[in-house]
């Protein structure tokens, strides 16, 4: 009886679930929407080829009604565009379209379209279109392409709602034109680059974005919550529409072959012996193999990394290390699989190095780098992908030894498996184990985890994990949990949080910024949308309080009580206050700088920051940030600018950064200084040559890196890279420390 009722109740809810979302259009039409403004969507089936040059002059165009009724996120939520989009989604034996007709009010001049270079952030702060497309129609994970009036182009995988990978670099292709009133845009993504099931009458998600960023408006296909902002909008792929109508061709096994070869010459003054101008060459391959339609191994053999820009220098005055982040492509892809306890996204997000004392049991960089010494990988595979409700991921690597770090032959072994549970959440379990522990030389290092995120409503999301360490030959406290709540509307808003970690927690396959210590997290919100100051978007209150003890000792660490407004202005621009009342204990001295230590004990200091943001979409933008207050038992006054972009021309762009730190203790009296400036120069969408020029005195290193990559074929590429590191410390000009030059090229075979 009981069994029946729960059948009867599931029945129920399933059909309220089908009955809300709108029928299929019948054609002629297109799209459908029901009274929540809910749609379907009609793909076209093309007899031939699309040609793809952006001029939207085939017979198709006429003929076929367009998409026009976009909804606005922001700054309107639930109303119509200020400017119109017609939108097409077609397809054909090998390819999947979607092109667009952008009417603009505004002449050409007055668009926001500065960036041209593949994957650069500032393509999402121009004006621009695109889409989203959810293949397996699972309303979690989903394939993500837009573009902007010059043809800079952007492409990403999305995955459980908010983990995106911007490094997932797909062959598809993109033109763009321009006519009287306005821009267009086709792009076509070709079926082997995509996984998806074959078959008549499949069913996927999709959503499409326009962009106008002088307006600071945002409009999707379907309606969004405003607290996804604008550029959030792709990963509510739970509210996508439903896209009906695919007849899709066979999936084939998508089978890739990239071999590469490489020519180096190195010089390193540091090493021993000595190694000057070292000319070498090198081979490799990366092989790519679909097990089933959602599933993929991956293979490679002798890795090389070299292509990829080095790490920006960053100011640290805590006593724990920073976490930066991945760049290399073989980590990249996927990662979202390998993620542990992770919230989905609900909001903007930063990047660069982190802060957060939450641990991971995965962080890939502890792979193939060791004390800034890269450690060759010698062989590595990996399985990625869904098997029904379960989310897999297997990741095996072999590396070598490196002689400078006193690195040893290491294998590296990764498991994480998750199942989706609900509407938007999920369980799962992952387990590592290091061969060679870091930490005690001939022991081996094991990590292991249960994690559940659970969304409620939308706003409510519930999760964290419990997780244990295994080292041979130590023994101690290896636990660690967090517990997590998050209410996140768009007007108000809590969170509360606590974390463990034991005194003998250790995951050498992730990372761990602090251990041995609770800590109790709560912050509460309230963010109102003015509607009668004029210029202003949105005003953010929150009040937080931190609270760290040790675990063993019970004894207060850190302490640190937050108060911070930030306003929103309807031009992107933000400008945010924020004091602080701060408690450290050093249970040891502290070395802050390099002839500066602060005795051990308990300290108790007050400051405040205020920053300014112009918006990303300017011509010039960037963040200016002051702080100043007491700093443990002294003082510290400190300016910042970050983000900074000057956009030269639609090709030339500078970003400069400077952070200038100037501490006053009785222990004596020091400034941190880290200058940086990038440049980038793009001759097209897929050739770009960027430099990155930084200074540090802490490390008195002044370092250089010049790039040039070039898609010379879609999937291959050719890198010529320059790396220099110089130390500053003798007087004159900087002595070399070390030198590479580098010329690495790349083939994509695809079957």
């Amino acid at each position: 009886m009981r069994r029946a009722c729960l059948t009867t109740i599931l029945a129920a809810l399933a059909a309220t679930a089908a009955a809300q979302q709108p029928p299929d259009p019948v054609p002629p039409a297109i799209i459908a929407r029901n009274e929540a403004r809910q749609a379907t969507v009609r793909a076209v089936k093309l007899d031939e080829p699309l040609r793809i040059d952006g001029r939207l002059d085939e017979a198709i165009y006429s003929s076929i009604t367009p998409i026009t009724d976009f909804i606005q996120t922001l700054p309107r939520n639930g109303e119509d565009p200020t400017e119109k989009t017609e939108a097409w989604v077609m397809f054909d034996g090998e390819r999947f379209y979607v092109a667009a007709r952008c009417w603009d009010s505004a002449p050409p001049a007055k668009w926001v379209a500065n960036e041209m270079r593949r994957d650069a952030n500032q393509v999402r702060q121009n004006d621009h279109f695109g889409f989203m497309i959810d293949t397996f129609h699972d309303r979690r994970n989903g394939y993500v392409f837009y573009s902007n009036p010059v043809g800079g182009r952007i492409d990403l995988t999305e995955a459980d709602e908010g983990n995106s990978n911007a490094d997932w670099n797909p062959v598809w292709e993109v033109r763009t034109g321009r006519f009287e009133g306005g821009w267009t845009i086709e792009m076509a993504v070709p079926f082997k680059s995509i996984r998806y099931i074959s078959g008549e009458g499949q069913t996927w998600g999709i959503q499409m974005r326009r962009a106008i960023r002088r307006k600071n408006e945002w409009a999707h296909l379907t309606p969004l919550p405003t607290v996804m902002g604008g550029s959030q909008g792709f990963f509510r792929i739970s509210a996508a529409a439903t896209l009906v109508g695919l007849d899709l061709p066979p999936a084939s096994r998508n089978i890739e072959l990239k071999p590469y070869g490489i020519a180096r010459s190195t010089t390193d003054r540091v090493a021993s012996p000595l190694v000057n101008n070292k000319g070498e060459g090198d081979f490799g391959v990366d092989a790519k193999y679909g097990i089933t339609a959602n599933l993929t191994a991956d293979f490679t053999y002798n890795t090389d990394f070299a292509q990829v820009e080095v790490d920006e220098q960053q100011v640290n005055l805590t006593r724990f290390s920073l976490q930066f982040p991945e760049k290399r492509e073989f980590f990249l892809e996927g990662r979202g699989i390998f993620s542990f306890a992770s919230f989905p996204t609900t909001g903007s997000s930063g990047g660069g190095s982190s802060t957060s004392t939450v641990p991971l049991l995965f962080y890939s960089r502890r792979i193939g780098l060791n004390g800034g010494r890269v450690v060759p990988i010698n062989v590595g595979g990996r399985v990625t992908g869904k098997v029904g409700k379960f989310s897999l991921g297997l990741l095996n690597i072999q590396t070598g030894e490196e002689s400078a770090s006193k690195s040893p032959s290491t294998n590296f072994s990764v498991v994480r498996v998750k199942r989706d549970v609900f509407r938007r959440s999920a369980i799962g379990a992952m387990v590592t184990n290091r061969s060679q522990s870091a930490d005690v030389p001939g022991a081996a290092n094991q990590a292991y985890g249960l994690d559940g995120v659970f969304n409620f409503f939308g706003d409510l999301t519930m999760g964290g994990y419990y997780a244990r360490t295994e080292t041979d030959n130590v023994s101690g406290d290896g636990s660690s949990y967090q517990a997590r709540v998050e209410y996140a509307p768009d007007k108000y808003g809590a969170q509360f949080e606590r974390v463990k970690v034991g005194d003998a927690f250790n995951p050498e396959v992730g990372f761990l910024r602090r251990r041995n210590f609770e800590r109790t997290f709560g912050e509460v919100r309230y963010s109102p949308r003015p509607k009668r100051i004029r210029g202003i978007r949105q005003v953010t209150m929150t009040a937080g309080v931190e609270y760290i003890e040790g675990s063993t000792s019970k004894r207060m660490e850190s302490r640190q009580q937050t108060g911070r407004i930030n306003v929103e202005r309807e031009n992107s621009d933000q400008f945010s206050f924020e004091g602080g009342t701060n408690f450290e204990f050093l249970p040891s001295p502290f070395r802050v700088a390099r002839n500066v230590t602060i005795p051990s004990g308990g300290y108790g200091f007050n400051d405040w920051t205020a920053r300014y943001a112009f918006g990303q979409q300017r011509r010039i933008s960037g963040t200016v940030q002051f702080q100043k207050g007491q700093f443990y038992n002294g003082h510290i006054n400190a300016l910042t600018v970050s983000g900074a972009r000057v956009s030269v021309m639609t090709r030339l762009s500078v970003e400069p950064s400077v952070s200038v730190n100037a501490v006053t203790l009785p222990a004596g009296d020091f400034t941190t200084t880290v200058l940086r400036a990038r440049s980038d120069y793009a001759f097209s969408p897929l050739m770009f040559v960027s430099g990155l020029v930084q200074y540090s005195s802490n490390d008195r290193l002044f370092s250089t890196n010049l790039r040039f990559r070039w898609e010379y074929l879609p999937g291959s590429e050719l890198f010529v890279v320059y790396t220099d590191e110089r130390d500053t410390i003798p007087v004159g000009f900087p002595t070399l420390k070390n030198r590479a030059l580098v010329v690495k090229v790349n083939r994509l075979f695809r079957f």
